[in-house]
Formats: C-alpha cells, structure tokens, sequence
C-alpha cells in the first residue's frame, strides 16, 4: 500500500493565489490583444488627389499679364462655364468671369431670345463710349447663321445676302433681319445678372480686354 503524505500533495499544487493572478494576467493579455485595432492603411497611404483634381486647367485664371500687341489672339467663350479665355499664340493669359443671356442654353435663334450665340466669330467694332462701359462688337450673325436662318425660312434671300456680303469683307454684318444682332462683349457685368445676348464682364476685365484686343479677333462661343 502507497501512502501519500499531505505534506507532499500540498508541495507538488500550486498555490491557488499564485494560479487565480496568472489566469488573470492571461486573460488581460488576450483581452487587449482583441480590442486593439491594428493601425488604418487608409491614413497611411498618400493622397493622390489635389485640390484641383476635378477642374479643369482652363477653369483656372492663370493671370499672366495681357499686354498689346498679343501675337496671334484668339477668345473663347465656354457658356456653361461662364468663362472668357483669352489666348495668344494659343497659351492661356486670362480667364474672366461673365455673365450670359437671360436664356443661357442653347444657341441663338432669332430676335428677342435673349439667348447668346455659339459659333465662330470676328470683332467687328469697338465702342469706347458704350453706355455698358466698354464693348466689343461680334460678327453675329455668322454665314452659318445665316444659311440656318434661310433654310429656316427666318430671312429673305436678300437678308442672306447682305450677311454673307458683310462677313466676306470681315466688316458688321446687317443687325437688322429677324436673326437679331448688337451681340456684344461688355462691361457692367456688376449692375446684372443677365443679359439679353450680349457677354458682360467687370469693367475692370473688359478694360483689360478692350486696350489688347483688334478688329477681326477670332471669338468662338461654345455652349
């Protein structure tokens, strides 16, 4: 018969303080290893996106400085940007803010639409005692406007002629025929909010444009 004594039973246990505080050190150990979110990936990486990444370069007025005589001008008016874009030698100088027709979008149709035109066109005047501060007359309307307006049956064959008779002189075409005219490039735009067809700009701006700008500039309006 093997006895056993206490004293040894008691030797090879291990005190119940001793085994209660390291189960607790293990399940403390495992708790925070569960809650601790590891760290973000997304804060880690880099933006890749600017400031600008959604606007386009032309949106931006570069404000390089605009002074006569410009090689090679050229404006470009974006409608639905409310944008002059003044270029020479094809480089961006200036972008100006202006306001529109009261009837913004889509092209010009005839009088009294208040809507500006999209097209190509020329600077066919320029008025230093405009009652609109400055202003920059276009060359509507076009030849494209014109045989438009005759299949159309908007203008007389003599109406279309006098259009076209103008515009191949590169002189003011007949504002007087049922496709309306006296579109302008303006100042004022601080008094408005629309117009009714002309493109209006600060005076500060038109003033920039009206001392640069020649007859016969190519002007192109796009929607």
């Amino acid at each position: 018969m093997i006895r056993i004594s206490r004293h040894s039973v008691m030797e090879s246990s291990a005190p119940p303080a001793f085994l209660f505080a390291l189960l607790l050190l293990l399940f403390t150990f495992l708790l925070n290893g569960c809650a601790t979110n590891p760290p973000s990936q997304t804060a880690q990486l880099p933006s890749t996106e600017t400031k600008d990444d959604h606007q386009d370069d032309e949106d931006r007025d570069p404000g390089l400085p605009v002074t006569a005589p410009l090689k090679d001008p050229k404006i470009v008016i974006k409608k639905a940007k409310k944008k002059l874009l003044l270029y020479s030698e094809e480089k961006l100088l200036r972008a100006y803010p202006v306001i529109l027709g009261f009837n913004p979008v889509g092209d010009k149709i005839r009088q009294g639409d208040k809507r500006t035109p999209e097209g190509s066109y020329y600077i066919c005047m320029k008025n230093p005692r405009s009652k609109y501060y400055l202003s920059l007359g276009l060359s509507y309307p076009s030849i494209q406007d014109a045989e438009r307006g005759l299949e159309q049956k908007l203008i007389s064959q003599g109406d279309y002629n006098r259009i076209i008779e103008r515009i191949s002189r590169k002189s003011i075409p007949p504002w007087d025929t049922p496709l309306g005219g006296e579109i302008f490039i303006h100042g004022e735009a601080e008094k408005w909010s629309w117009t009714y067809g002309c493109v209006a700009l600060c005076n500060k701006d038109i003033e920039e444009l009206f001392k640069v700008i020649a007859l016969g500039t190519e002007v192109v309006i796009q929607q």
